[in-house]
């Protein structure tokens, strides 16, 4: 199994991968170098890939990294979180948060539902990297995350903190109050609620350095 690690200096993380005859797949530009006997590949996507690309920012383009060597991908003032997926697991990621993972883990794209997609400020198409199988997945976050469990449970979520999700979570969107006026008076927006039995990563709080260059809150993206 490819071993993956974050290395850290001068406030800056990075994951390292240690490929030993082995192949792991990588986002889109995400390549810092390599050292050894390591070969790099662009598998052509599905036309219904190319066209899902066209009007949301999942890239269909994942490189494939195979052979024996040192792997570095590009740093960042947020941080990266080194998840292990079950054989039995279906998981979504918000845009911008899958990283790379190991050649076991089958990517496919997922679509939101139309008026969910709306009402969360997304617009009509909202598209999502769905990963299913069992081995590691790097995600790309802007602080530390948290894992919760929930057995026919709910959470309402005030922002975009979730950041992964597996089938079994349903995701509407609701006010958090329980009357309209009480909604007017309490300045909140709409919330996220997640309702279900399975698993949940949230990522409420980013790293400091994260916020002094990011500003905002936003999709846990990297930092140019």
């Amino acid at each position: 199994m490819a071993k993956f690690e974050i290395e850290h200096t001068e406030g800056m993380r990075w994951v390292k991968v240690t490929l030993d005859n082995e192949m792991v797949r990588a986002e889109r530009r995400a390549l810092n170098h390599m050292i050894g006997d390591i070969t790099m590949d662009v598998p052509l996507p599905r036309p219904r890939d190319i066209l899902v690309s066209l009007v949301s920012d999942e890239s269909p383009l994942r490189p494939r990294y195979q052979g024996t060597g040192e792997l570095f991908l590009e740093s960042t003032l947020g941080g990266f979180h080194i998840m292990e997926m079950k054989e039995d697991e279906s998981w979504n990621f918000c845009p911008g948060a899958y990283w790379a993972s190991e050649s076991d883990i089958t990517l496919t794209i997922f679509r939101e539902r139309f008026l969910t997609s709306f009402w969360a400020g997304e617009g009509f198409f909202w598209y999502q990297t769905a990963a299913h199988g069992k081995g590691k997945v790097v995600l790309a976050t802007q602080g530390p995350v948290e894992e919760f469990t929930l057995k026919n449970g709910r959470i309402v979520v005030d922002g975009n903190y979730v950041i992964g999700r597996t089938s079994g979570i349903k995701f509407s969107i609701s006010r958090p109050e329980r009357t309209y006026f009480s909604h007017l008076l309490s300045g909140q927006g709409y919330a996220r609620v997640y309702e279900g039995t399975g698993k949940l990563l949230m990522c409420t709080t980013p790293y400091w350095r994260f916020r002094i260059k990011g500003g905002e809150f936003k999709d846990p993206i990297l930092v140019d």
